[in-house]
């Protein structure tokens, strides 16, 4: 079996036997993602050296699928198998009650695989599959208790903002394969021109959609209707961090116009999502638009024009929020809810949740020695040194100040009060879930410099000593801000606009959501009435038919009536001919046979019967003369 194959069946077996056996669900998507895990490792040192596994699959006349596995990509499955694995660990102990666990790990295993088929799509077609299928794993499982509205809605509304945005895919992909000539995805990155510009410009169309970048970041905060573990993989490793990826693989697309617009998306997403994030009165929706704004920080280091900044803090930033949204599901066993009024004082009562969360905190402030340190550090040195330095830079310090504030804020909830909560189920799971990402979350940076080398990507040319203090400057000085001053004082007037979520006169569901319904529900209206024209029409061109019909049958039986007195004609015609004319000119041949028969016997040969034939015709002739002569005087 290629290699390349190894991540990706695993978790796409367990989640079909899963649905075929319906039982010991739990067990078999864990061997999945411990499977695809072991697959990723060893694909990872197949290709460390920089050799570049394939696997070629029969798809469409002229555009075969491709699975290609790179040093890059191969990095990115087994960060993705890595926390899937973990997720699964803990959502053992924390769906310990719940029902339904078979569709849970079925379509959890789904998501697993496609997400690893996306990474590792070589072509356009196979990753535009891999991009609908976890989009349709996320409605799943962002709706998995279908029976609450609020879970409904929230999936609703996550698959239409993500399938509007999808449309930038769909057209950039039809671009790029129309200049290029293929379907390659290394290929079609060749472009250049002003396609490349375009194109771009649609990826990051659809990168926002998927990582939820203004003004497409609503749809994240409501997606925590979910269950926590699909919240811990949708935010890390799969959903979301879909658009990030795209992005990086399609940095050498990029013109320079299009990378300005990478990054500016970026630095004004991570400023009014970590706002958003600071005004937050619920744990896991602060989480939410932390997710968008640490996306923002990594479309920042795209724009800059250093993809690697963006690897290394979406690596960092996979273990650090996927640790933080698990221990929130902890504190949500045990207080029944993630509301900070509910959660008071619950570090308390849970030191071993609350000790991974705050090491995830710090290490996403970017404290050193924690990951989030080294891959902050690398993203805030690329935005000084790109294009746009002054802005990129400027917002994402910001970013960083804001990420240490509602981060502090965050641990300040959590450990204020007094403990009041009870046992929770499967806490053996759960714990070690947690803290099986929480190490990762605190030693990854270690590994960057290694990982660089294996990369090969290019670096901040101006890295150094003044992006370090900077960065470190921020990351304190907003941790200070987030513990020691109210959150209404930190944001001043722009506390109200945040906390509704930066919704500007209704955002987008009054600007584009209620237009689209309106225009829906006028199409609607218009084909109703289409419908009823048309049955109208019908009905008459019925009426018609019936009255032509009767008009044809009464036509039949007139032409019928004259074709039966024509018969009836030619019959009495053919009578009179037969017995009229034919036995007239019959008697007359007979008549004239008869007479012929009496003229010969006057033919006797003898000269006197002549003589006296020819006398008597003589004198006719002369009487006839002479009675013509007598008529003219």
């Amino acid at each position: 079996m290629n290699a390349v194959l190894l991540p990706i069946l695993p978790p796409l077996i367990a989640a079909l036997v899963v649905l075929i056996l319906r039982r010991g669900s739990a067990a078999l998507a864990l061997a999945g993602a411990m499977l695809s895990l072991a697959g990723s490792l060893w694909l990872l040192a197949e290709v460390v050296d920089g050799q570049a596994e394939a696997l070629l699959l029969p798809g469409l006349p002229d555009m075969p699928l491709r699975l290609v596995a790179g040093p890059m990509t191969a990095l990115l499955i087994v960060a993705v198998a890595t926390v899937a694995m973990f997720v699964l660990i803990y959502a053992v102990g924390y769906m310990k009650r719940e029902s339904g666990q078979t569709r849970f790990y079925a379509v959890m295993s789904m998501f697993l695989a496609a997400m690893q088929a996306l990474v590792l799509a070589g072509d356009w077609i196979l990753l535009l599959a891999a991009w609908e299928l976890i989009g349709l794993c996320s409605y799943l499982l962002i709706g998995f208790w279908f029976q609450r509205l609020e879970a409904a809605n929230a999936a609703s509304r996550a698959f239409l903002y993500t399938r509007s945005a999808d449309l930038g895919l769909y057209v950039a992909i039809f671009i790029l394969i129309g200049s290029a000539g293929t379907s390659e995805i290394a290929a079609s990155l060749e472009a250049g021109g002003g396609a490349s510009t375009i194109a771009g410009l649609l990826l990051l169309l659809a990168a926002m959609g998927k990582s939820a970048q203004v003004p497409l970041q609503d749809w994240l905060m409501r997606a925590m209707a979910g269950p926590t573990p699909v919240s811990a993989l949708l935010h890390s490793a799969t959903l979301v961090a879909a658009g990030a990826i795209l992005l990086i693989r399609s940095t050498p697309l990029l013109t320079p116009e299009a990378l300005f617009a990478v990054g500016l998306v970026g630095g004004i997403t991570t400023v009014a999502a970590g706002g958003i994030a600071l005004a937050e009165r619920d744990l896991k929706r602060l989480l939410a638009a932390s997710t968008a704004s640490q996306y923002g920080l990594m479309l920042i280091a795209v724009g800059a024009g250093v993809p690697l900044a963006a690897l290394l803090h979406l690596l960092a930033h996979a273990v650090i929020k996927s640790t933080l949204f698990l221990a929130a599901g902890d504190f949500q066993h045990a207080r029944e809810g993630t509301a900070f009024d509910q959660l008071t004082g619950v570090a308390r009562d849970r030191p071993w949740a609350f000790a991974s969360f705050a090491l995830a905190a710090l290490a996403l402030a970017g404290i050193p020695p924690l990951s989030g340190f080294f891959s902050k550090d690398a993203v805030i040195a690329a935005a000084l040194s790109g294009q746009g330095a002054v802005w990129l830079g400027l917002l994402a310090l910001v970013g960083t100040l804001l990420t240490g504030a509602y981060m502090a804020r965050a641990l300040r909830e959590l450990w204020q009060g007094s403990g009041n909560s009870w046992p929770v189920e499967g806490t053996g799971w759960m714990r070690a879930g947690i803290w099986g990402l929480a190490i990762p979350a605190a030693m990854l940076g270690l590994a960057f410099g290694p990982l660089e080398t294996i990369l090969d990507l290019p670096a901040p040319e101006t890295a150094g000593i003044v992006a370090i203090l900077l960065g470190l400057v921020a990351a304190l000085g907003g941790l200070a801000l987030g513990w020691l001053v109210p959150v209404q004082r930190l944001l001043g007037p722009a506390h109200q606009w945040a906390e509704s979520g930066l919704v500007v006169a209704g955002g987008l569901t009054v600007w584009v959501g209620r237009p689209a319904m309106a225009v829906a529900r006028g199409c609607d209206r218009l084909e109703s009435h289409l419908y009823l024209a048309a049955l109208g029409v019908g009905h008459a061109v019925l009426i018609i038919a019936r009255g032509g019909q009767r008009l044809e049958q009464r036509f039949y039986l007139a032409v019928l009536g004259v074709g039966r007195a024509n018969l009836a004609v030619s019959r009495w015609v053919r009578g009179g001919d037969e017995r009229g004319i034919d036995g007239l000119i019959f008697a007359l041949v007979a008549g004239v046979r008869a007479l012929g028969a009496q003229a010969r016997t006057l033919q006797s040969g003898m000269i006197h019967h002549s003589l006296a034939i020819s006398a008597v015709a003589t004198a006719v002739l002369f009487v006839v003369i002479l009675f013509s002569a007598s008529l003219s005087f």
